[in-house]
């Protein structure tokens, strides 16, 4: 006779990235390296926080970080975008308008 034993997927408690938002942050990201931008990824889950942060080379500090924090979900917002040097470049309610600011990058001005 065996008994099924359910395996944890994560952490209790921990902070994730739903599968939209993680699509979302990918297709970034795959246009940023197909741009030349970007190299490497990391990605970070703690029990106040998510974060993804997109390198130009793996050895440097991240290009920029995006910041998933529910608990600042209704004051200023739980998604923040923090620059090269840590300074926080944008904070809101919703991914794709923090998303903006990187995705401007990515314009080019056609004649």
């Amino acid at each position: 006779m065996s008994n099924i034993v359910p395996l944890p997927l994560g952490k209790a408690g921990q902070v994730g990235f739903e599968r939209i938002e993680l699509s979302r942050i990918m297709d970034l990201y795959g246009r940023m390296v197909a741009a030349g931008e970007w190299r490497d990824y990391a990605m970070d889950f703690d029990k106040d926080a998510a974060s993804f942060s997109a390198f130009r080379r793996a050895a440097e500090r991240p290009q920029m970080r995006v910041e998933k924090r529910p608990s600042l979900r209704g004051r200023q917002g739980m998604w923040t975008l923090f620059g090269e040097a840590g300074q926080v470049l944008k904070r809101g309610h919703e991914l794709p308008g923090v998303l903006a600011v990187i995705e401007r990058r990515l314009l080019k001005i056609v004649e």
